[in-house]
Protein backbone atom coordinates (compact mmCIF):
# COMPACT_ATOMS: atom_id res chain seq x y z
CA UNK A 1 0.00 0.00 0.00
CA UNK A 2 1.34 3.43 -0.93
CA UNK A 3 2.67 5.69 1.83
CA UNK A 4 -0.04 8.36 1.50
CA UNK A 5 -3.03 6.05 1.94
CA UNK A 6 -2.70 5.61 5.69
CA UNK A 7 -4.43 8.94 6.35
CA UNK A 8 -7.63 7.64 4.73
CA UNK A 9 -8.57 6.06 8.02
CA UNK A 10 -8.24 9.32 9.87
CA UNK A 11 -5.63 10.68 12.20
CA UNK A 12 -2.77 13.11 11.96
CA UNK A 13 0.49 12.35 10.14
CA UNK A 14 3.40 14.51 8.99
CA UNK A 15 5.74 13.57 6.14
CA UNK A 16 8.84 15.31 4.82
CA UNK A 17 8.97 14.70 1.07
CA UNK A 18 12.60 15.34 0.16
CA UNK A 19 13.65 15.03 -3.45
CA UNK A 20 16.33 16.57 -5.61
CA UNK A 21 15.16 19.23 -8.07
CA UNK A 22 13.36 17.60 -11.00
CA UNK A 23 12.77 14.31 -9.13
CA UNK A 24 8.98 14.42 -9.41
CA UNK A 25 7.98 15.64 -5.94
CA UNK A 26 4.95 17.39 -7.43
CA UNK A 27 3.72 14.18 -9.06
CA UNK A 28 4.15 12.29 -5.82
CA UNK A 29 2.12 14.69 -3.71
CA UNK A 30 -0.50 15.11 -6.45
CA UNK A 31 -1.11 11.37 -6.13
CA UNK A 32 -1.83 11.99 -2.46
CA UNK A 33 -4.16 14.85 -3.47
CA UNK A 34 -5.99 12.53 -5.87
CA UNK A 35 -6.44 9.96 -3.11
CA UNK A 36 -7.77 12.66 -0.80
CA UNK A 37 -10.32 13.85 -3.36
CA UNK A 38 -11.44 10.26 -4.09
CA UNK A 39 -12.14 9.88 -0.38
CA UNK A 40 -14.43 12.93 -0.57
CA UNK A 41 -12.19 15.15 1.56
CA UNK A 42 -10.64 18.55 0.89
CA UNK A 43 -6.99 19.19 0.04
CA UNK A 44 -4.93 22.37 0.35
CA UNK A 45 -1.66 23.00 -1.53
CA UNK A 46 0.41 25.97 -0.37
CA UNK A 47 2.89 27.62 -2.72
CA UNK A 48 5.47 30.21 -1.64
CA UNK A 49 5.04 32.65 -4.54
CA UNK A 50 2.07 33.79 -6.59
CA UNK A 51 4.32 33.59 -9.68
CA UNK A 52 4.35 29.81 -9.33
CA UNK A 53 0.57 29.40 -9.44
CA UNK A 54 -0.01 29.73 -13.19
CA UNK A 55 2.21 26.83 -14.26
CA UNK A 56 1.04 24.73 -11.32
CA UNK A 57 -2.66 25.40 -11.95
CA UNK A 58 -2.28 24.43 -15.60
CA UNK A 59 -0.61 21.21 -14.55
CA UNK A 60 -3.31 20.41 -12.01
CA UNK A 61 -6.11 21.19 -14.48
CA UNK A 62 -4.58 18.83 -17.04
CA UNK A 63 -4.35 16.09 -14.43
CA UNK A 64 -7.76 16.40 -12.73
CA UNK A 65 -9.83 17.86 -15.56
CA UNK A 66 -10.86 20.93 -13.57
CA UNK A 67 -9.11 24.04 -12.37
CA UNK A 68 -8.61 24.18 -8.57
CA UNK A 69 -9.78 27.08 -6.46
CA UNK A 70 -7.21 29.86 -5.94
CA UNK A 71 -6.54 31.93 -2.83
CA UNK A 72 -3.85 34.62 -2.93
CA UNK A 73 -3.42 38.40 -3.14
CA UNK A 74 -4.15 38.46 -6.88
CA UNK A 75 -7.71 37.13 -6.42
CA UNK A 76 -10.49 39.73 -6.39
CA UNK A 77 -12.57 40.33 -3.27
CA UNK A 78 -15.66 38.94 -5.02
CA UNK A 79 -13.83 35.72 -5.84
CA UNK A 80 -12.56 35.49 -2.27
CA UNK A 81 -16.09 35.74 -0.86
CA UNK A 82 -17.30 33.07 -3.27
CA UNK A 83 -14.40 30.76 -2.45
CA UNK A 84 -14.87 31.27 1.30
CA UNK A 85 -18.46 30.02 1.00
CA UNK A 86 -17.49 27.08 -1.24
CA UNK A 87 -14.77 25.95 1.15
CA UNK A 88 -17.12 26.17 4.14
CA UNK A 89 -19.76 24.03 2.42
CA UNK A 90 -17.29 21.53 0.99
CA UNK A 91 -18.03 22.49 -2.63
CA UNK A 92 -14.34 23.36 -3.20
CA UNK A 93 -12.31 20.15 -3.08
CA UNK A 94 -8.82 21.33 -4.00
CA UNK A 95 -7.52 24.76 -3.03
CA UNK A 96 -4.18 26.17 -4.14
CA UNK A 97 -3.03 29.26 -2.32
CA UNK A 98 -0.62 31.42 -0.43
CA UNK A 99 0.05 31.10 3.31
CA UNK A 100 -3.22 32.80 4.34
CA UNK A 101 -5.21 29.96 2.73
CA UNK A 102 -4.53 28.03 5.95
CA UNK A 103 -7.24 30.07 7.65
CA UNK A 104 -10.07 29.19 5.24
CA UNK A 105 -13.09 27.51 6.91
CA UNK A 106 -12.56 23.96 5.60
CA UNK A 107 -15.44 21.59 6.19
CA UNK A 108 -13.44 18.35 5.96
CA UNK A 109 -9.73 18.94 5.45
CA UNK A 110 -7.89 15.72 4.61
CA UNK A 111 -4.49 16.86 3.34
CA UNK A 112 -2.21 19.91 3.49
CA UNK A 113 0.81 20.14 1.19
CA UNK A 114 3.45 22.81 1.83
CA UNK A 115 5.50 22.99 -1.37
CA UNK A 116 9.06 24.39 -1.07
CA UNK A 117 8.57 24.22 2.68
CA UNK A 118 11.98 25.80 3.33
CA UNK A 119 11.04 29.06 1.59
CA UNK A 120 11.27 32.23 3.69
CA UNK A 121 8.09 33.58 2.05
CA UNK A 122 6.07 31.36 4.38
CA UNK A 123 6.94 33.61 7.33
CA UNK A 124 4.44 36.43 7.83
CA UNK A 125 6.53 39.40 8.99
CA UNK A 126 3.83 42.10 9.25
CA UNK A 127 0.74 42.28 11.40
CA UNK A 128 0.06 38.85 12.91
CA UNK A 129 3.43 37.06 12.94
CA UNK A 130 3.39 33.35 12.08
CA UNK A 131 5.17 30.74 9.98
CA UNK A 132 2.85 28.99 7.53
CA UNK A 133 4.88 25.75 7.63
CA UNK A 134 4.51 25.45 11.39
CA UNK A 135 0.89 26.61 11.24
CA UNK A 136 0.16 23.93 8.60
CA UNK A 137 1.48 21.22 10.92
CA UNK A 138 -0.61 22.63 13.79
CA UNK A 139 -3.76 22.82 11.68
CA UNK A 140 -3.23 19.24 10.45
CA UNK A 141 -2.90 18.06 14.05
CA UNK A 142 -6.10 19.88 15.04
CA UNK A 143 -8.03 18.64 11.99
CA UNK A 144 -6.70 15.08 12.25
CA UNK A 145 -5.36 15.08 8.69
CA UNK A 146 -2.10 14.55 6.85
CA UNK A 147 0.50 17.21 6.14
CA UNK A 148 3.24 16.84 3.53
CA UNK A 149 6.26 19.18 3.59
CA UNK A 150 7.98 19.05 0.18
CA UNK A 151 11.42 20.42 -0.65
CA UNK A 152 14.70 19.62 -2.36
CA UNK A 153 16.50 21.48 0.44
CA UNK A 154 14.42 21.14 3.63
CA UNK A 155 14.61 23.54 6.52
CA UNK A 156 16.76 22.41 9.42
CA UNK A 157 13.60 22.52 11.56
CA UNK A 158 11.94 19.84 9.42
CA UNK A 159 15.16 17.81 9.19
CA UNK A 160 15.43 17.87 12.99
CA UNK A 161 11.81 16.77 13.40
CA UNK A 162 12.51 13.77 11.18
CA UNK A 163 15.59 12.94 13.26
CA UNK A 164 13.48 13.20 16.42
CA UNK A 165 10.87 10.82 14.99
CA UNK A 166 8.11 13.44 14.78
CA UNK A 167 7.87 13.32 10.97
CA UNK A 168 8.12 10.51 8.48
CA UNK A 169 10.54 10.99 5.59
CA UNK A 170 10.29 10.01 1.93
CA UNK A 171 13.37 10.51 -0.28
CA UNK A 172 13.50 10.89 -4.07
CA UNK A 173 17.22 10.65 -4.71
CA UNK A 174 17.43 11.12 -8.46
CA UNK A 175 15.81 13.14 -11.21
CA UNK A 176 12.82 11.75 -13.05
CA UNK A 177 13.71 9.73 -16.14
CA UNK A 178 17.24 9.92 -17.52
CA UNK A 179 17.99 13.53 -16.51
CA UNK A 180 21.04 14.04 -14.29
CA UNK A 181 21.77 16.67 -11.66
CA UNK A 182 23.96 19.52 -12.94
CA UNK A 183 27.71 19.55 -12.33
CA UNK A 184 28.65 22.26 -9.83
CA UNK A 185 31.98 24.08 -9.82
CA UNK A 186 33.50 27.21 -8.31
CA UNK A 187 35.22 30.12 -10.03
CA UNK A 188 37.87 31.60 -7.74
CA UNK A 189 37.41 35.33 -8.26
CA UNK A 190 40.73 36.07 -6.59
CA UNK A 191 42.46 34.83 -9.74
CA UNK A 192 40.10 36.58 -12.16
CA UNK A 193 41.28 40.05 -13.17
CA UNK A 194 38.05 41.94 -13.66
CA UNK A 195 37.75 45.67 -14.36
CA UNK A 196 35.92 47.63 -11.68
CA UNK A 197 32.79 47.97 -13.80
CA UNK A 198 32.39 44.26 -14.64
CA UNK A 199 30.93 41.43 -12.59
CA UNK A 200 30.97 38.45 -14.98
CA UNK A 201 34.31 36.64 -15.00
CA UNK A 202 35.95 35.66 -18.28
CA UNK A 203 35.53 32.01 -17.31
CA UNK A 204 31.78 32.38 -16.87
CA UNK A 205 31.46 34.61 -19.95
CA UNK A 206 33.06 31.86 -22.06
CA UNK A 207 30.54 29.33 -20.74
CA UNK A 208 27.67 31.69 -21.55
CA UNK A 209 28.89 32.18 -25.13
CA UNK A 210 29.13 28.44 -25.69
CA UNK A 211 25.63 27.81 -24.35
CA UNK A 212 24.02 30.58 -26.43
CA UNK A 213 25.83 29.33 -29.54
CA UNK A 214 24.21 25.90 -29.03
CA UNK A 215 20.75 27.46 -28.89
CA UNK A 216 20.39 26.83 -25.16
CA UNK A 217 19.74 29.16 -22.26
CA UNK A 218 21.98 30.56 -19.51
CA UNK A 219 20.80 31.93 -16.17
CA UNK A 220 22.85 34.53 -14.30
CA UNK A 221 21.73 34.74 -10.68
CA UNK A 222 22.22 37.75 -8.41
CA UNK A 223 20.02 38.12 -5.35
CA UNK A 224 20.00 41.91 -5.40
CA UNK A 225 17.22 43.97 -6.97
CA UNK A 226 17.72 47.27 -8.76
CA UNK A 227 20.79 48.77 -10.46
CA UNK A 228 23.11 49.46 -7.52
CA UNK A 229 22.71 49.07 -3.74
CA UNK A 230 24.51 52.34 -2.86
CA UNK A 231 24.64 55.80 -4.47
CA UNK A 232 27.70 57.66 -3.21
CA UNK A 233 29.18 61.12 -3.68
CA UNK A 234 32.83 60.80 -4.69
CA UNK A 235 33.47 64.36 -3.49
CA UNK A 236 32.43 64.02 0.17
CA UNK A 237 31.59 60.32 0.63
CA UNK A 238 27.89 60.90 1.40
CA UNK A 239 25.66 57.86 0.76
CA UNK A 240 22.07 58.64 -0.22
CA UNK A 241 19.72 57.23 2.39
CA UNK A 242 15.99 57.13 2.94
CA UNK A 243 14.53 60.14 4.78
CA UNK A 244 12.28 57.86 6.87
CA UNK A 245 14.51 54.79 7.41
CA UNK A 246 18.07 53.97 8.39
CA UNK A 247 18.65 52.30 5.04
CA UNK A 248 20.53 53.21 1.89
CA UNK A 249 18.36 53.85 -1.15
CA UNK A 250 18.78 51.49 -4.08
CA UNK A 251 19.02 52.89 -7.58
CA UNK A 252 16.48 51.44 -10.02
CA UNK A 253 17.72 52.74 -13.34
CA UNK A 254 14.85 51.27 -15.36
CA UNK A 255 12.51 53.45 -13.27
CA UNK A 256 15.02 56.35 -13.04
CA UNK A 257 14.42 56.47 -9.28
CA UNK A 258 16.04 55.69 -5.96
CA UNK A 259 13.92 53.27 -3.92
CA UNK A 260 13.96 52.35 -0.24
CA UNK A 261 13.48 48.59 0.07
CA UNK A 262 12.25 48.99 3.66
CA UNK A 263 9.35 51.44 3.29
CA UNK A 264 9.00 51.80 -0.49
CA UNK A 265 9.76 55.55 -0.57
CA UNK A 266 11.22 56.86 -3.82
CA UNK A 267 13.07 59.96 -5.00
CA UNK A 268 14.81 61.01 -8.23
CA UNK A 269 18.47 60.12 -8.70
CA UNK A 270 20.24 63.32 -7.63
CA UNK A 271 22.50 65.23 -10.02
CA UNK A 272 24.10 67.18 -7.17
CA UNK A 273 25.10 65.68 -3.84
CA UNK A 274 22.39 66.30 -1.19
CA UNK A 275 25.15 66.84 1.38
CA UNK A 276 27.90 68.92 -0.24
CA UNK A 277 26.06 70.20 -3.33
CA UNK A 278 28.80 69.20 -5.79
CA UNK A 279 27.40 68.20 -9.20
CA UNK A 280 28.52 65.32 -11.39
CA UNK A 281 30.21 63.27 -8.64
CA UNK A 282 27.38 60.88 -7.76
CA UNK A 283 28.36 57.25 -8.43
CA UNK A 284 26.47 53.94 -8.31
CA UNK A 285 28.41 51.44 -6.18
CA UNK A 286 28.00 47.67 -6.45
CA UNK A 287 25.86 45.53 -8.76
CA UNK A 288 22.15 44.79 -8.91
CA UNK A 289 20.31 42.82 -11.59
CA UNK A 290 19.74 45.95 -13.69
CA UNK A 291 23.44 46.76 -13.72
CA UNK A 292 24.19 43.14 -14.59
CA UNK A 293 21.74 43.44 -17.49
CA UNK A 294 23.68 46.46 -18.73
CA UNK A 295 26.89 44.42 -18.74
CA UNK A 296 25.22 41.45 -20.48
CA UNK A 297 23.85 43.73 -23.22
CA UNK A 298 27.33 45.14 -23.83
CA UNK A 299 29.16 41.80 -23.77
CA UNK A 300 26.57 39.63 -25.55
CA UNK A 301 24.86 42.06 -27.96
CA UNK A 302 23.31 39.35 -30.11
CA UNK A 303 21.69 37.48 -27.21
CA UNK A 304 18.06 37.93 -26.25
CA UNK A 305 17.92 39.03 -22.61
CA UNK A 306 15.19 38.70 -19.99
CA UNK A 307 15.39 40.06 -16.43
CA UNK A 308 13.27 38.40 -13.74
CA UNK A 309 12.88 40.55 -10.63
CA UNK A 310 9.64 41.11 -8.73
CA UNK A 311 9.91 44.90 -8.83
CA UNK A 312 10.13 45.03 -12.65
CA UNK A 313 6.60 43.76 -13.24
CA UNK A 314 3.46 45.75 -12.58
CA UNK A 315 1.32 42.68 -11.93
CA UNK A 316 1.53 39.00 -11.17
CA UNK A 317 0.05 38.32 -14.61
CA UNK A 318 2.91 40.15 -16.33
CA UNK A 319 5.44 38.15 -14.34
CA UNK A 320 3.71 34.88 -15.23
CA UNK A 321 3.73 35.83 -18.92
CA UNK A 322 7.45 36.59 -18.77
CA UNK A 323 8.16 33.21 -17.16
CA UNK A 324 6.06 31.49 -19.82
CA UNK A 325 7.93 33.28 -22.60
CA UNK A 326 11.29 32.17 -21.18
CA UNK A 327 10.09 28.57 -20.80
CA UNK A 328 9.07 28.61 -24.47
CA UNK A 329 12.58 29.67 -25.50
CA UNK A 330 11.98 33.41 -25.80
CA UNK A 331 15.30 34.37 -24.19
CA UNK A 332 18.93 33.30 -24.48
CA UNK A 333 20.20 34.79 -21.22
CA UNK A 334 18.08 35.17 -18.09
CA UNK A 335 19.09 37.42 -15.21
CA UNK A 336 17.20 36.85 -12.01
CA UNK A 337 16.91 37.31 -8.27
CA UNK A 338 15.76 34.55 -5.93
CA UNK A 339 12.40 34.45 -7.71
CA UNK A 340 14.04 32.23 -10.37
CA UNK A 341 14.91 29.58 -7.75
CA UNK A 342 11.30 28.81 -6.89
CA UNK A 343 10.32 25.73 -8.84
CA UNK A 344 10.34 27.02 -12.42
CA UNK A 345 11.00 24.61 -15.26
CA UNK A 346 12.96 26.03 -18.22
CA UNK A 347 13.60 23.08 -20.60
CA UNK A 348 16.35 24.86 -22.58
CA UNK A 349 18.28 26.07 -19.54
CA UNK A 350 21.63 24.27 -19.23
CA UNK A 351 23.91 26.81 -17.53
CA UNK A 352 23.51 28.60 -14.19
CA UNK A 353 26.06 31.22 -13.17
CA UNK A 354 25.93 32.60 -9.63
CA UNK A 355 27.47 36.08 -9.74
CA UNK A 356 28.15 36.42 -6.00
CA UNK A 357 27.94 33.15 -4.08
CA UNK A 358 29.36 34.87 -0.98
CA UNK A 359 26.53 37.40 -0.66
CA UNK A 360 24.34 35.39 1.70
CA UNK A 361 27.24 34.46 3.99
CA UNK A 362 27.63 38.02 5.23
CA UNK A 363 26.15 39.21 8.51
CA UNK A 364 25.33 37.45 11.78
CA UNK A 365 22.09 35.66 10.88
CA UNK A 366 22.11 32.25 12.55
CA UNK A 367 20.47 30.79 9.42
CA UNK A 368 22.95 32.36 6.95
CA UNK A 369 24.72 29.08 6.15
CA UNK A 370 21.45 27.16 5.79
CA UNK A 371 19.85 29.77 3.53
CA UNK A 372 22.92 30.11 1.32
CA UNK A 373 23.11 26.33 0.93
CA UNK A 374 19.41 26.10 0.07
CA UNK A 375 19.44 29.00 -2.38
CA UNK A 376 22.55 27.87 -4.26
CA UNK A 377 21.29 24.29 -4.58
CA UNK A 378 17.83 25.46 -5.68
CA UNK A 379 19.23 27.86 -8.29
CA UNK A 380 21.62 25.23 -9.64
CA UNK A 381 18.69 22.84 -9.89
CA UNK A 382 17.11 24.94 -12.65
CA UNK A 383 19.77 23.66 -15.10
CA UNK A 384 19.61 20.48 -17.18
CA UNK A 385 16.12 19.31 -16.23
CA UNK A 386 15.70 17.23 -19.40
CA UNK A 387 17.55 14.05 -20.36
CA UNK A 388 18.72 15.57 -23.65
CA UNK A 389 20.64 18.44 -22.06
CA UNK A 390 23.19 18.07 -19.27
CA UNK A 391 23.31 21.06 -16.93
CA UNK A 392 26.17 22.81 -15.18
CA UNK A 393 26.36 25.45 -12.46
CA UNK A 394 29.29 27.79 -11.78
CA UNK A 395 29.60 29.76 -8.54
CA UNK A 396 31.70 32.93 -8.54
CA UNK A 397 33.25 33.20 -5.07
CA UNK A 398 36.12 34.94 -3.29
CA UNK A 399 36.25 32.20 -0.65
CA UNK A 400 36.03 28.78 -2.32
CA UNK A 401 37.47 27.20 0.83
CA UNK A 402 34.46 28.33 2.95
CA UNK A 403 32.73 25.28 4.52
CA UNK A 404 29.35 26.25 3.06
CA UNK A 405 30.75 26.70 -0.46
CA UNK A 406 32.53 23.36 -0.17
CA UNK A 407 29.32 21.70 1.00
CA UNK A 408 27.37 23.20 -1.92
CA UNK A 409 29.89 21.93 -4.44
CA UNK A 410 30.33 18.55 -2.75
CA UNK A 411 26.61 17.80 -2.73
CA UNK A 412 26.72 15.83 0.53
CA UNK A 413 23.55 17.32 1.95
CA UNK A 414 23.26 14.99 4.93
CA UNK A 415 26.79 15.89 6.05
CA UNK A 416 25.91 19.58 5.80
CA UNK A 417 22.70 19.19 7.83
CA UNK A 418 24.49 17.15 10.50
CA UNK A 419 27.26 19.74 10.83
CA UNK A 420 24.78 22.62 10.91
CA UNK A 421 22.63 20.78 13.44
CA UNK A 422 25.64 20.16 15.68
CA UNK A 423 26.51 23.88 15.71
CA UNK A 424 22.94 24.95 16.47
CA UNK A 425 22.60 22.33 19.20
CA UNK A 426 25.82 23.50 20.83
CA UNK A 427 24.60 27.11 20.76
CA UNK A 428 21.13 26.15 22.02
CA UNK A 429 19.39 28.02 19.19
CA UNK A 430 16.44 26.91 17.00
CA UNK A 431 15.56 24.18 16.30
CA UNK A 432 17.39 23.00 19.45
CA UNK A 433 16.35 25.94 21.59
CA UNK A 434 13.65 28.59 21.70
CA UNK A 435 13.92 32.24 20.79
CA UNK A 436 11.54 35.17 20.75
CA UNK A 437 12.07 38.65 19.41
CA UNK A 438 10.41 41.61 21.12
CA UNK A 439 10.27 44.52 18.68
CA UNK A 440 9.46 47.97 20.03
CA UNK A 441 8.96 51.03 17.84
CA UNK A 442 8.13 54.68 18.43
CA UNK A 443 8.75 58.10 16.84
CA UNK A 444 10.52 58.99 20.13
CA UNK A 445 13.90 57.23 20.39
CA UNK A 446 14.30 57.98 24.11
CA UNK A 447 10.84 56.67 24.95
CA UNK A 448 11.36 53.38 23.13
CA UNK A 449 14.74 52.74 24.80
CA UNK A 450 13.39 53.63 28.24
CA UNK A 451 10.44 51.27 27.80
CA UNK A 452 12.71 48.48 26.56
CA UNK A 453 15.00 48.89 29.56
CA UNK A 454 12.00 48.76 31.91
CA UNK A 455 10.78 45.56 30.25
CA UNK A 456 14.21 43.97 30.67
CA UNK A 457 14.24 44.87 34.39
CA UNK A 458 10.81 43.27 34.89
CA UNK A 459 11.69 39.94 33.28
CA UNK A 460 11.20 37.72 36.36
CA UNK A 461 8.62 35.46 34.63
CA UNK A 462 11.27 34.67 32.01
CA UNK A 463 14.18 34.10 34.38
CA UNK A 464 11.91 31.74 36.34
CA UNK A 465 11.88 29.32 33.37
CA UNK A 466 15.63 29.72 32.84
CA UNK A 467 15.33 32.10 29.90
CA UNK A 468 17.87 34.81 29.13
CA UNK A 469 16.88 38.33 28.06
CA UNK A 470 19.26 40.31 25.88
CA UNK A 471 18.82 43.99 25.12
CA UNK A 472 17.32 46.42 24.55
CA UNK A 473 19.48 47.22 21.56
CA UNK A 474 18.87 49.15 18.34
CA UNK A 475 17.57 46.94 15.56
CA UNK A 476 20.03 46.50 12.66
CA UNK A 477 17.67 48.73 10.67
CA UNK A 478 17.05 51.14 13.52
CA UNK A 479 14.44 53.38 11.85
CA UNK A 480 11.66 52.42 9.43
CA UNK A 481 8.96 54.83 8.23
CA UNK A 482 10.12 57.38 10.77
CA UNK A 483 9.75 55.00 13.74
CA UNK A 484 12.79 54.12 15.86
CA UNK A 485 13.10 50.37 16.42
CA UNK A 486 14.55 48.58 19.45
CA UNK A 487 14.77 44.81 19.97
CA UNK A 488 14.97 42.48 22.92
CA UNK A 489 15.86 38.85 22.37
CA UNK A 490 14.66 36.06 24.64
CA UNK A 491 16.49 32.71 24.58
CA UNK A 492 15.28 29.59 26.37
CA UNK A 493 15.76 25.85 26.36
CA UNK A 494 13.79 23.71 23.91
CA UNK A 495 11.19 22.46 26.40
CA UNK A 496 10.67 25.74 28.25
CA UNK A 497 7.08 27.14 28.28
CA UNK A 498 8.20 30.27 26.46
CA UNK A 499 4.84 31.56 25.19
CA UNK A 500 3.22 31.31 28.61
CA UNK A 501 6.13 33.09 30.28
CA UNK A 502 6.07 35.90 27.71
CA UNK A 503 2.30 36.26 28.14
CA UNK A 504 2.78 36.61 31.91
CA UNK A 505 5.68 39.01 31.39
CA UNK A 506 3.66 41.33 29.17
CA UNK A 507 0.34 41.00 31.02
CA UNK A 508 -0.82 44.33 32.30
CA UNK A 509 1.93 46.22 30.49
CA UNK A 510 0.58 49.58 29.43
CA UNK A 511 2.20 50.86 26.28
CA UNK A 512 3.08 54.55 26.15
CA UNK A 513 1.34 56.62 23.52
CA UNK A 514 2.62 55.98 19.97
CA UNK A 515 4.71 52.98 21.09
CA UNK A 516 4.11 49.61 19.42
CA UNK A 517 5.16 46.17 20.63
CA UNK A 518 5.34 42.96 18.58
CA UNK A 519 6.31 39.45 19.71
CA UNK A 520 7.98 37.18 17.16
CA UNK A 521 8.33 33.57 18.32
CA UNK A 522 11.32 31.80 16.75
CA UNK A 523 12.13 34.77 14.46
CA UNK A 524 13.34 34.13 10.92
CA UNK A 525 14.74 37.63 10.50
CA UNK A 526 16.62 39.72 13.05
CA UNK A 527 16.36 43.04 11.21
Amino acid sequence: MRWWRRWRWGGYSATLLKGVTGSGKTEVYLEAVAECLRAGRQALVLLPEIALTSEFLTRVEARFGARPAEWHSGVTMTERRRLWRMVSTGDAGLIVGARSALFLPFQDLGLIVVDEEHDTSYKQEDGVLYHARDMAVLRAAIAGCAVVLASATPSLESWANVEAGKYQRLDLGSRFGAADMPDMRAIDMRSERLPGDRWISETLAGKVRAVVARGEQALLFLNRRGYAPVTLCRACGHQVGCDQCDARMVEHRFQKRLVCHQCGATKPVPVACPSCGVEGRMAAIGPGVERLAEEVTARFPEARLSVLSSDLFGSARALKEAIGTIAAGGADIIIGTQIVAKGHNFPLLTLVGVIDADLGLQGSDLRAAERTFQLMRQVAGRAGRTAERKGEAWLQTHQPEHPVIRAILGGDEEAFWKAEAAERRLAGVPPYGRMAGIILSSPDVAAVFDFGAELARRSEPLTRIGAEVWGPAPAPIARVRGRHRVRLLVKAEKGAPLQAAIAEWLAGVKLPRDLRLAVDIDPQSFL
